[in-house]
């Protein structure tokens, strides 16, 4: 019973006192946002067309099914030009923000608002990987995605360094965004533009009212308490999205496998055959004919998919075994990116799956980014001459050093 509870003990501590999965949540932010931006800049010359007013699915229709459903969009706020554009550019805007990481509690609401209003004003204009975007925009706005490879985390960093050197740190930009936000908050509010469905309201409003108490615990509290409990309130939420995350790319794993098992020409070993010969999935023609030309191998490629897909979500208890039918996968992907023709399709799903990737694999990579952003720079910079080094007990005492300083993430 005594280990029993301390196992209890040691998981709900485990949950409260840190946001799990730092380097994952990451990967998410800079895979989706990545995504969307390459969409959104790709279809620049066709965007009029594609959720605008030159549309096949005019503004009455949209008008007509949003009643129905209810669903979220702000490009029915207005049926002008400008507007349209305007959102469109805010879009393409907080992409930008979220993939390097600046304000992401902040851009990660816009980048959900700018994701909604497009595709929900559009909805025939889609396909898989459109549905995954759609869902995890929503889940990142519950995490804490910017604790690492962000503009924040480098803020951070800089801020309690120059803490520590007895400097007053003052944040001038979060306050004036987060009035500024709220005004427009307020008025589409009252203007009855959010009386659809109550899901992304309740998300904006409750953002918004979270970071004002944030900011005033941060300011006012006498005590570490308050700030303590906030920070546990943010770990259990974060935690609590990226468990629904990983339960999402499961989900999706395993609903796609199970429907593929109760196809003939997937039970007959051919599927793979017929995509690779339909035109609007064959921009490589001669590439598409020799990865068909063998039938044994149209066979395997067809039986593995299915167990691969199946079997995923029951081997998440087994480090090795994941990680090599996570590698089978994300190769599967990068496959159909390039022989079908579906990029982005691919790119969200290689994002999803990017949550089960292994921290030390993730430190890796972000070492040798670093280590290659470092060359660039110091190929463009010239050589440099070295600052006086401190060594030993000098450099532990030394609290300006940032390299021995640790940083946590705050909101």
């Amino acid at each position: 019973m005594n280990r029993f509870a301390l196992a209890i003990s040691g998981g709900i501590a485990r949950v409260t006192e840190a946001a799990l999965g730092p380097y994952q949540t990451a990967v998410i932010r800079i895979g989706f946002s990545a995504t969307w931006l390459l969409f959104l800049l790709r279809e620049l010359p066709h965007r009029q067309e594609l959720y605008g007013p030159d549309g096949p699915w005019d503004f009455t229709l949209a008008e007509q099914l949003i009643s129905t459903n209810g669903a979220f969009t702000a490009l029915l706020w207005s049926d002008g030009g400008v507007w349209f554009e305007a959102v469109y550019a805010l879009a393409v805007l907080t992409s930008v923000l979220l993939l390097l990481g600046w304000r992401t509690r902040t851009m990660s609401v816009l980048f959900m608002v700018g994701v909604l209003s497009l595709q929900n004003r559009s909805i025939f204009m889609g396909d898989g990987g459109d549905n995954v975007l759609h869902l995890m925009c929503i889940y990142l706005v519950f995490t804490r995605c910017g604790q690492v490879w962000s503009l924040d985390e480098r803020r951070e960093r800089r801020a309690h360094v120059a803490r520590a050197r007895g400097e007053r740190v003052v944040d001038r930009v979060g306050p004036v965004l987060w009035g500024a936000l709220g005004l427009v908050l307020i008025a589409v509010t009252a203007g009855g533009k959010l009386d659809g469905d109550p899901t992304v309201p309740v998300i904006l409003w409750a953002v918004w009212v979270a970071l004002a108490v944030w900011w005033l615990v941060g300011r006012l509290a006498k005590s570490d308490e308050p700030r303590i409990l906030l920070d546990v309130i943010g770990n259990v939420v974060h935690n609590g999205a990226l468990v629904v995350i990983m339960a999402e790319a499961c989900l999706i794993y395993a609903t796609a496998g199970w429907y593929k098992i109760q196809g003939s020409r997937w039970q007959d070993g051919t599927a793979i055959y017929y995509p690779l010969h339909l035109d609007y999935f064959s921009p490589w023609p001669a590439l598409a004919d020799l990865l068909s030309a063998s039938g044994t191998a149209v066979m395997l490629v067809t039986y593995g998919t299915v167990a691969v897909q199946v079997a995923f979500p029951f081997t998440l208890f087994h480090r090795r075994v994941k990680n090599v039918l996570l590698a089978v996968m994300i190769t599967e992907h990068a496959v159909i990116a390039v022989v079908l023709g579906l990029p982005f399709f691919s790119l969200a799903m290689i994002a999803a799956d990017a949550v089960f990737l292994p921290t030390s694999f993730l430190r890796r990579l972000g070492g040798w980014a670093a280590r290659a952003r470092g060359r660039v720079f110091r190929r463009e910079g010239g050589p440099k001459v070295p600052g006086q080094r401190t060594g030993g007990a000098d450099a532990a005492q030394n609290p300006a050093n940032p390299e021995h300083t640790h940083v946590g993430f705050t909101a």
